[in-house]
């Protein structure tokens, strides 16, 4: 049994500080506050003083480490699967951009054949993300416009298909002509819509979420825009109840007046902070492929070649935690609710991670004061980083 004493615990209420954390293989055995009873058997690290929380739970992510993830080369794929482990995401999504149809179910079923590998490193992967290709052109930011297609049910089909029962969300603009079919059949096949790339009204994206869909991509961008009068996709996303909303919370993509607005409407737990991370993120500025579309990164910003469209991102989780409670003032709970726990309820995994808690994944990160990645730990295994030598048995150890 691992136990990680003398740290700031951040669980779903509170920061248990000082506390203490016992893992037992690949679960979380118990959480407490103090220091844990003493024991004379149990391997005791002292935190001094450094946060722990949840490992981070990431919905939407096309790459990093200059690797993406629309491809059929699973090389790749893990790479960028890798790179954002080491800072700190223990479960993503694999999200697929606009391409030709067939090369999206190719990179799918590479996606779902990674997935069925017992190596502990694919079990990062929690499922895909289909980013399209059923978006509205007008608001189709860094999807090209060449792939971009109307509502096609066959299409999707062949889609989920591909993706053997691995496919989690998919994003589409329900306002087009068969749009809501398209919503009715992911809702059946067991995935959840996501509204993004939209130019629904209020009403639309209120009949959509009616019929079922349940996320929106990426909340303010690449949508009709919020307006007093129209509230559009996102005052609908942020005032319906059972919808959680996506944000790239990089200093980019969203005002932090704007991030602040979202919490303060939805609360955390319908808040999933996510990277939208592209090829470029940990690596130097230049050009790369996001799928089709070659884009730009320049000075931790990514867009089209035009220099002004936004290309997704080069956020990593730990950023944009670190953002939502140093820049935005979001307290590290809730930023800790945003970057696992809502997101993990979301893929359907809440009761196995997202969350410090007995009888949970030992899915963890440990943060230095200043939030920045110290360790990683996924299914119970130092899987980055380091932790300060053991003892038998500090003030405290576990029974």
């Amino acid at each position: 049994m691992m136990i990680l004493a003398n740290a700031r615990i951040v669980t779903p209420d509170r920061v248990l500080d000082p506390g203490w954390v016992a893992l037992d293989g690949h679960r979380i055995s118990a959480v407490g506050a103090g220091e844990p009873p003493r024991s004379t058997d149990k391997d005791v690290h002292d935190l001094e003083s450094h946060y722990v929380l949840p490992g981070f739970v990431d919905l939407h992510m096309h790459g990093g480490d200059g690797a993406q993830v629309t491809t059929e080369d699973p090389q790749e794929i893990l790479r960028a699967i890798a790179f954002h482990r080491r800072h700190g995401t223990t479960r993503t999504l694999a999200s697929l951009v606009t391409s030709p149809v067939e090369e999206m179910a190719a990179a799918a079923r590479t996606v779902a054949s990674i997935m069925r590998s017992p190596d502990p490193l694919h079990r990062s992967i929690a499922g895909i993300h289909l980013e399209g290709p059923f978006l509205n052109p007008n608001h189709r930011g860094a999807h090209h416009n060449d792939y971009v297609l109307p509502p096609d049910v066959n299409a999707l089909r062949h889609l989920l298909a591909a993706g053997d029962g691995t496919v989690r969300t998919v994003t589409l603009a329900p306002e087009l002509d068969g749009g809501m079919d398209l919503v009715r059949e992911v809702v059946a096949s067991g995935a959840v819509v996501a509204m993004g790339h939209t130019d629904a009204s209020y009403d639309e994206a209120h009949r959509a979420f009616e019929a079922g869909a349940s996320m929106a991509t990426h909340l303010f961008n690449a949508m009709r825009p919020f307006h007093h009068r129209e509230p559009g996709p996102a005052g609908a996303a942020l005032t319906h109840d059972n919808v959680t909303c996506e944000l790239i919370n990089d200093g980019v993509h969203l005002h932090s007046a704007t991030t602040r607005l979202a919490f303060a409407a939805a609360g955390a737990e319908r808040i999933a902070l996510v990277t939208d991370a592209t090829p470029a993120a940990g690596v130097k500025d230049g050009q790369f492929n996001l799928g089709p579309l070659p884009v730009l990164a320049r000075d931790g910003k990514v867009t089209l070649l035009d220099g002004v469209t936004n290309a997704g991102s080069t956020l990593t989780m730990d950023r944009a935690l670190r953002h939502a409670v140093r820049c935005v003032g979001i307290p590290i709970t809730q930023a800790a609710t945003a970057t696992a726990t809502t997101p993990a309820r979301m893929l359907g995994l809440g009761d196995r991670t997202g969350s410090l808690e007995p009888g949970k994944d030992a899915d963890l990160v440990v943060l230095t004061n200043d939030l920045h990645v110290r360790t990683v730990i996924a299914d119970g295994a130092i899987v980055h980083g380091t932790l300060p030598t053991s003892t038998d048995s500090a003030p405290g150890g576990v029974a």
